[in-house]
């Protein structure tokens, strides 16, 4: 169907735009970004495509201009990291608002201070609720499909929102993959052209972002909620779709081993893959019962697949590439011991951050997670439900 090409990242995630007949690109570069606008301009500089790209002098301009773009109909397309997504927080809500189905592509990088370049997700996480949908990939091919997918999810009538598409920074951004790309013809038959719902037209006023009183203010954030919520069924959909174009299916997660796993080790992004050869090398070498889950889709959660998946497990290790200072567990910890409430799930619990900054994980201490899970699952006192990887194993 495709051709593999070795590609970068970020060099993937600017051929997947380059492929979508985006009408405008807008950003601001930032490492580990930077290339992909690099690349894009050079395309758009060498007629490859007839894409408006605006230069701007900062990150909130950058997403300014792409939710007015928006609004007139465009397909449109920004890219940002770490200190420049903080800087665009505020612009963040008013595209989910004012339903601006905008894709955006996060190089995930630390916040300073201190300052850092590296990865985590401590940028992806300070923004978890502002109303996009939201998924993480684990390799550089992940992350050239899901940037085709987004659009189609984003801009699906029962959507409207804007979507992000997260890789790691330096871990995904510049290391080059051995990555199958598409031929342009075959995305443009999964990708038609944008069909705005709503638009500015002077031959057909409307009003976006009007002011609004408390009785009409909740009706507008009810119906985002059920928005994204209805995401859910579309991303499925739309994973379905582009597996059967290219023979690799998405969907809201992948689990390894878990139809017995005793434990199991749930995780965002390039970690997920050394998680799961982990598992694999276990369960062949060793006959361990442990299993690995790749959350690919992280807003909206997928509640419903999570129960489905975790029903036979003991104890989970949820692992966050983020701290929240203060809090009882991290992001995705909260959110699992949330589903747990909810759904009265009895499975033990373990809630550790990892790789701040870049301080990646191994298979050393991968291995050592699934033992002391193992531990607990037979009735061992873990030495703390809460900490950092490196200092509790």
């Amino acid at each position: 169907m495709g051709r593999r090409i070795g590609l970068m990242g970020d060099e993937a995630v600017a051929y997947a735009v380059k492929q979508c007949d985006v009408g405008l690109v807008s950003a601001y570069p930032i490492t580990p970004q930077t290339i992909m606008v690099e690349r894009i301009s050079e395309y758009v500089a060498n007629g490859e495509i007839d894409t408006e790209f605006v230069c701007v002098e900062s990150e909130h301009s950058a997403l300014s201009v792409c939710v007015g773009a928006s609004l007139s109909g465009l397909r449109v397309f920004t890219a940002t990291a770490s200190q420049g997504l903080a800087l665009m927080h505020e612009v963040l809500y008013a595209a989910s608002g004012l339903r601006c189905p905008i894709v955006m592509a996060v190089a995930n990088r630390a916040l300073s201070a201190p300052l850092n370049i590296h990865c985590d997700h401590s940028d992806m996480m300070g923004s978890r609720d502002c109303g996009w949908v939201q998924v993480f990939a684990e390799n550089v091919q992940e992350a050239y499909d899901w940037v085709i997918q987004a659009f189609k999810i984003a801009e699906h009538p029962d959507v409207q929102l804007p979507t992000v598409v997260n890789l790691d920074g330096f871990t995904l951004t510049h290391c080059m993959e051995d990555v199958e790309v598409l031929e342009d013809e075959d995305v443009k038959k999964f990708l038609p052209p944008r069909k705005p719902i709503y638009w500015v037209d002077p031959k057909q006023p409307m009003t976006f972002g009007a002011w609004a009183m408390p009785n009409y203010y909740y009706k507008f954030k009810l119906q985002q909620q059920e928005a994204i919520m209805r995401s859910l069924r579309v991303v499925k959909e739309v994973g379905e779709e582009f597996g059967k174009l290219t023979g690799r299916r998405y969907d809201t997660l992948y689990g390894y081993g878990l139809e017995d796993a005793e434990v199991a080790v749930l995780s965002m992004g390039s970690t997920s893959g050394t998680i799961r050869y982990t598992a694999r090398r276990l369960r062949e070498s060793d006959g361990l019962k442990v299993g690995a889950l790749k959350l690919w889709l992280f807003r909206p959660f997928p509640e419903e697949d999570l129960v489905s998946a975790l029903e036979k497990v003991k104890v989970l290790i949820v692992l966050d590439r983020a701290l929240s200072p203060g809090a009882v567990f991290g992001p995705l910890g909260s959110d699992i011991a949330s589903l747990m409430v909810k759904h009265g799930l009895d499975f033990k619990l373990l809630n550790y951050t990892y790789g701040l900054g870049g301080d990646e994980v191994t298979p050393e201490m991968a291995e050592k997670l699934f033992k002391l899970g193992l531990k607990v699952a037979e009735g061992a006192k873990p030495p703390s439900l809460t900490g950092y990887v490196r200092e509790v194993v």
